[in-house]
């Protein structure tokens, strides 16, 4: 089993930033692609970033250029830095571990984002 504990949501006024965090624990296995999805009410779970253990990353378009994803192996944990909020943004978000096309598919409790205009 791996549990993901999420922090560093909160409340912000658009155009400003915040940074979230997610920490893995438990059975790790190290090649694996960590990211972050968002539910906003009434839609469903989107992709916002993904990046591989070796660092390769993947953005959604409405985050491009915005919000960075970066990742720390040595701690198994990923980070999410946002910027230029918006409040399309507002969302719960969700941090995720996986490995692709395996039986390895773990996900964080979430954590709320609201940006307020």
């Amino acid at each position: 089993q791996v549990q993901l504990v999420e922090s560093g949501g909160g409340l912000v006024q658009a155009g400003g930033s915040l940074r979230l965090s997610c920490a893995a624990s438990g059975s790790i296995i190290s090649i694996n692609d960590m990211g972050w999805y968002r539910q906003a009410p009434g839609k469903q779970r989107e992709l916002v970033a993904l990046i591989s253990t070796f660092g390769r990353t993947n953005y959604a378009d409405s985050v491009k250029a915005r919000f960075i994803i970066s990742r720390d192996n040595a701690k198994n944990t990923v980070y999410l830095q946002m910027n230029s909020l918006k409040p399309e943004d507002t969302a719960v978000y969700y941090c995720n571990l996986a490995i692709p096309r395996a039986p390895y598919n773990y996900w964080g409790q979430g954590t709320q984002v609201t940006v307020s205009s």
